[in-house]
């Protein structure tokens, strides 16, 4: 396991330098002059040349790329455009609020998507299936800025209980977090549900009833931790799109995470936060299917990694 993690780790590099060309050559196909933007709309062209040099724009692409790579061999993410900070401070003041509206959004859906999921499996085609697989398919119809904007609407200016926006207390995290995790929880209950009715139809369950055992013993214990290894792919896919930023929720709320800052630097043309920011997407994508792999083994002993 130790040699396959090593070599999984060793690999990340040419993924990343792959991943860093694309991003380059998207981050400079957005319309609008950076320079410009910088220089400010009364500015003369020769402010906006000189601005231009200063920020090693006026230098072809191959030279830009170049010096990018070399700073980020150094650990150097740039300065930002916009506010001149380096980069690492701006995405760093901006991770933890995106780090823990994404831990409080998929705890939630995850307890939740689990029970309805098994709920549905163990009573297939009763009430209570009905009603979960209803759940399950609102949940991933409704887009999350239409949910977001609907519970603003009922919990903060109808009834003023919680916040619009922002992130200044616990209560804050309320209407985001449920917004974010209706569709992962709604996902996560299809995928458990899918997988655990081809579950239960193996030999080793039937013959665990025929031995005697609780029902709950079966399926909690023997049949969910083997259907379990699909959905755990798809949870780590889903946590890694939330990290990544989830811009509609943040901006619905108003939420000073990582969606926003992308937002905001895509709109002022911040080439270098675009960048050191959809590169840190990549990385947690890479180390999230990673941790994946790992969560195979300790879910089934018979996986191994050579």
């Amino acid at each position: 396991m130790l040699r396959y993690i090593v070599k999984r780790l060793l690999g990340i590099v040419p993924i990343l330098l792959i991943v860093s060309i694309f991003i380059f050559l998207f981050v400079h196909l957005i319309p609008g002059d950076p320079a410009r933007l910088v220089a400010g709309q009364d500015a003369s062209q020769k402010d906006v040349e000189l601005v231009r040099q200063q920020l090693g724009l006026d230098k072809p692409l191959v030279a830009q790329y170049i010096n990018f790579v070399g700073k980020l061999v150094q650990g150097n993410l740039g300065v930002s455009m916009k506010t001149k900070r380096p980069v690492f401070e701006e995405i760093a003041a901006r991770f933890m609020p995106t780090l823990w509206l994404t831990v409080c959004s998929m705890a939630w859906a995850v307890v939740l998507g689990l029970l309805i999921g098994v709920i549905s499996a163990t009573k297939r085609n009763k009430w209570q299936d009905y009603v979960g697989m209803f759940s399950a398919v609102s949940g991933i119809s409704l887009p999350a800025f239409c949910l977001g904007l609907v519970l603003i609407q009922i919990f903060s200016v109808k009834l003023g209980l919680l916040p619009t926006g922002g992130k200044d207390s616990w209560q804050s995290y309320v209407l985001p977090s449920i917004t974010l995790g209706a569709g992962v929880a709604a996902v996560i209950a299809r995928f458990v549900r899918s997988s655990l009715l081809d579950i239960l139809k193996e030999d080793y369950v039937r013959t665990g009833r025929a031995k005697g055992l609780k029902e709950n013993v079966v399926v909690w214990k023997h049949a969910l931790k083997n259907a379990m290894i699909p959905v755990i792919t798809m949870t780590g896919l889903q946590f890694g799109f939330l990290l990544g930023g989830s811009i509609v929720v943040e901006t619905v709320f108003s939420w000073p995470g990582l969606g926003r800052l992308l937002i905001d630097s895509v709109s002022f043309r911040d080439f270098t936060v675009i960048q050191a920011e959809m590169l840190l997407f990549a990385l947690e994508f890479i180390m999230i299917n990673l941790i994946v792999d790992i969560l195979y083994a300790v879910m089934n002993p018979q996986i191994r990694y050579e």
